[in-house]
C-alpha cells in the first residue's frame, strides 16, 4: 500500500511535551512544532530554563502570531501532554524517564534517544540491557503508548529558520499499531516529512545505532543526512 498522508487523523489539537527541550534536539523539534501551529510544551529540571527556552523559540523567525509554546518543568509537562516526546541525553534517560512513569501513565510517549559512545575513532553504538532506549523507555513506562521515532532528524536542519522543508522520512518502531498514524501526522506537520512504520520495539536498536553513521556520512560530506525510503 502507497503512502498517502491524507489518510492521518488529525492532530492539530493535541498539546505536544518535549523533554530535553532545551537541548538541540529538542528545541529544533519544539521549533518545528509549534512553527507548524501545534501547541508545545518545554520541559526540564529547572521551570525557569523552561520557560526562557519557550520564550527564546518564541521569537524565532517564521513563528506564527500566538504561537502556542510554554515552558514548565519536566513533571508538569508530563501531565499536560498529549504526547511527550523524551529527547535528554543517554546518560539520563533511565533516570529521567523513570521519574515520570505516573503523570504519563496513558500517555503516548515518542523516545527519540540514540545510547552512542565516543572515542577517537567516533561515535558508535551502546550496548542496552532492554536492547534498546525505547525498550528501556518502554519497560519503565508499562501504561504509556511508548514509540520511537524521530531518532535521525537533524537538528541543524530543525533549527534553520531558513530551511522550510526538511525532506525524509521518521521510522517509527512501535507494539501499538493504532499509534503509528498519529505519530505519522505528528510528523506530517513539519513540512517534507513522512512517518513511516518500521516495525516492533525489537527492531528499534538498528535505528537508534544508524545515527552513528549518519554522523559519519555528515562529516565526510558536510551536510545533514537523513533518510528516505524509496518505493513508498
Amino acid at each position: 500500500m502507497a503512502h498517502d498522508a491524507s489518510r492521518l487523523p488529525d492532530v492539530s489539537g493535541l498539546t505536544v511535551g518535549i523533554i530535553g527541550g532545551t537541548g538541540d534536539q529538542g528545541r529544533g523539534l519544539a521549533y518545528r512544532f509549534a512553527r507548524a501551529g501545534q501547541s508545545v510544551l518545554i520541559g526540564s529540571r529547572s521551570a525557569e530554563r523552561a520557560a526562557d527556552s519557550a520564550r527564546e523559540i518564541a521569537a524565532l523567525p517564521g513563528m506564527p502570531a500566538g504561537a502556542r509554546i510554554d515552558g514548565a518543568d519536566n513533571v508538569e509537562v508530563a501531565r499536560r501532554s498529549d504526547v511527550l516526546v523524551v529527547a535528554v541525553p543517554w546518560d539520563g534517560h533511565e533516570t529521567v524517564v523513570a521519574s515520570l512513569a505516573e503523570p504519563l501513565a496513558g500517555k503516548i510517549v515518542i523516545d527519540c534517544v540514540n545510547p552512542l559512545g565516543f572515542d577517537k575513532q567516533g561515535p558508535y553504538a551502546l550496548t542496552v540491557a532492554e536492547g534498546s532506549a525505547v525498550q528501556q523507555a518502554a519497560r519503565l513506562l508499562p501504561d504509556s503508548r511508548v514509540c520511537a521515532a524521530f531518532n535521525h532528524v537533524s537538528a541543524p536542519l530543525l533549527a534553520d529558520p531558513e530551511v522550510d522543508r526538511i525532506e525524509l522520512d521518521v521510522l517509527i518502531c512501535t507494539e501499538d499499531r493504532d499509534l503509528v498514524d498519529v505519530v505519522a501526522a505528528l510528523a506530517a506537520r513539519i513540512p517534507g516529512m513522512r512517518g513511516v512504520y518500521a516495525g516492533r520495539l525489537r527492531n528499534a536498536h538498528q535505528i537508534e545505532a544508524f545515527t552513528a553513521n549518519l554522523i559519519a556520512i555528515n562529516k565526510r560530506y558536510k551536510t545533514h543526512a537523513g533518510i528516505r525510503v524509496t518505493d513508498l
